[in-house]
């Protein structure tokens, strides 16, 4: 019989206590802004005692309107993006018109498309000086304002709209394209009308797919900086840069975070069920009905009205506002600052490069200890990380800087804060928090496809450990590694609220560059940091439209 040394017998309890805290340490990192913003009720917290003074004032001022705002903005595009999203997927699934197939794709190009980038496109088209109705004027000899101020609640709802419908297309064309179209197929052999079957047998099978985009868009909506600060809409995002910024007031701008955290937990859990209630829905329907069921062919005006219901957010959500801030760049290409542009898209680079190999990293290692030992504690460390996606870019900021501002207080000597605001650490921990969830979804999915017998074939073999995860599974898990590190880059490239705060001195990104442009009123400069944005962010979408059309053959 052999027996290990003591030494290595001693050692072994370690080196499982290592591995079992050390996705527990990164868990807690990547779940401390949400932690310390809920923190800040505390009556040991600093400020913590005036918290319900504080509550109350601003529940006698700024609250109300916040709230008012908010649910507005929210229930107005969650009804526009649910309309436009399920009339579009019912269109490209459930009917065969010419061109149906490149439209399948091209309704995803406004994802590529940062909803703040469409506001500045439309607001320097659409404005009093802006071409259209100088065009008008001069045309039909009018005078004053011709069309209603884009710079408003109604123009925020339009621009949300046509930027965000494609999560409501997505989970409902997965919805309508297998069970609910063999059921569709069947209700028209019986004789039922396309407006009948529409209405009595897909948008039902489709409601829990729409209600989970719906919940997708919400969280989106509630989390944008960008679009808010331009148009001067008093959202709770707003509040907090404005509590924080403005009049710095620490406490104030975490209660009203917690709100907003509270609003997007809300908004998760329906978006959870609503994803439970999507996998019953569209179940298979056994061996005996898997044929591919035949959508129904249109010509004449029903071609015509899919045509329209299909190209019309295409071209509201991308076309019309990639042509508008093209417009600048070809009346006047000496504007155009590309000394500086380099530099914005440099610091932009080399933040998303930093970000997603560590998220890659992380995510690897989570996903890891999954593998090897799936016990309650580690599965629910995996799922906490998994849900910073659905944090605010607002929340996780104030999130950083409160334990940051109470450490410095505590220790002035540290120099912590200096760490955090003054170095990229700080934005890319904040990165970390937002889209680790994103590459981790990317490869546990790899994961999935991975059989649990090779694992046992490689112990067999002797390959256990790191091994097993260098050996065996990294080369399996390449390309879904490769798309993990690629999806957090483009988000990291997009992202807004955190970078406008936490981003290191003199290293503006191209997402930041294009906000202050904008809000300067320099639209034709802020043309090329957005364009280069729209084009880092088709890469994911043509991504997703290959995958797509790999999947329906």
């Amino acid at each position: 019989m052999t027996t290990l040394p003591a030494s290595g017998l001693s050692l072994l309890p370690i080196q499982r206590a290592l591995r079992s805290i050390a996705p527990i340490v990164l868990a807690l990192l990547l779940a401390l802004p949400v932690l310390a913003v809920l923190g800040a009720w505390l009556p040991q917290a600093e400020g913590g005692a005036q918290s319900g003074a504080i509550l109350r004032e601003m529940a006698a001022t700024v609250l109300p309107d916040y709230l008012w705002t908010t649910l507005w903005l929210g229930l107005s595009v969650a009804v526009g993006a649910a309309v436009v999203g399920t009339a579009t997927a019912a269109a490209v699934t459930l009917f065969d018109f010419r061109g149906r197939r490149q439209l399948e794709w091209l309704l995803l190009l406004p994802l590529a498309m940062p909803a703040y980038v469409t506001a500045y496109a439309y607001t320097d088209f659409l404005q009093f000086s802006g071409p259209l109705q100088v065009w008008l004027r001069a045309v039909f000899g009018l005078e004053g304002r011709l069309l209603p101020e884009v710079r408003s609640l109604g123009g925020a709802v339009w621009v949300f709209i046509f930027s965000l419908y494609p999560y409501v297309y997505l989970l409902a064309r997965t919805a309508l394209g297998g069970r609910a179209a063999r059921l569709v197929e069947a209700a028209g052999m019986l004789g039922a009308s396309p407006a009948r079957r529409i209405r009595s047998v897909a948008l039902p099978l489709a409601r829990p797919a729409v209600a989970a985009g719906v919940a997708l868009v919400l969280m989106e909506t509630l989390a944008d900086f960008g679009v808010a600060s331009y148009f001067g809409i008093q959202t709770f995002t707003t509040g907090i840069y404005k509590a924080w910024l403005s009049m710095d007031d620490r406490l104030a701008a975490a209660q009203l975070a917690t709100f907003l955290l509270a609003l997007v937990a809300l908004l998760l859990q329906l978006e959870l069920r609503a994803q439970r209630r999507m996998r019953f829905a569209t179940g298979g329907v056994g061996r005996a009905g898997s044929a591919e069921a035949q959508p129904t062919r249109l010509r004449g005006p029903g071609c015509a009205a899919a045509w329209l219901v299909c190209a019309l957010p295409v071209l509201m959500g991308f076309v019309a506002p990639v042509l508008f801030m093209l417009r600048p760049l070809a009346a006047d290409w000496s504007v155009l600052p590309w000394d500086r542009f380099v530099q914005w898209a440099g610091n932009s680079v080399r933040l998303g490069g930093i970000t997603a190999v560590l998220a890659m990293g992380i995510a690897l290692a989570l996903a890891f200890a999954v593998r090897r030992r799936g016990g309650a504690l580690t599965r629910a460390v995996v799922q906490l990380v998994s849900l910073g996606y659905a944090v605010p870019g607002a929340v996780i900021v104030v999130g950083l800087l409160l334990p940051v501002g109470w450490l410095q207080a505590a220790a002035p000597g540290w120099g912590l804060s200096a760490l955090v605001t003054t170095t990229a650490v700080g934005i890319v921990w904040a990165y970390l928090v937002r889209f680790c969830a994103v590459a981790l979804q990317s490869v546990q999915s790899g994961y999935a496809r991975i059989p649990a017998s090779l694992d046992d074939s490689a112990r067999m073999l002797g390959v256990g450990g790191m091994g097993l995860l260098a050996r065996v599974h990294w080369p399996l898990l390449r390309r879904s590694t490769a798309a993990a590190a690629l999806l957090v880059f483009v988000d990291v490239m997009k992202e807004l609220p955190a970078t406008i705060v936490l981003r290191p001195f003199d290293s503006d990104t191209l997402a930041v560059v294009a906000y202050q442009l904008a809000r300067d009123e320099r639209l034709g400069e802020a043309a090329l940091p957005s364009l280069a944005l729209v084009a880092v962010g088709l890469v994911p979408v043509i991504l997703l439209s290959r995958t797509l059309r790999g999947s329906s053959r």
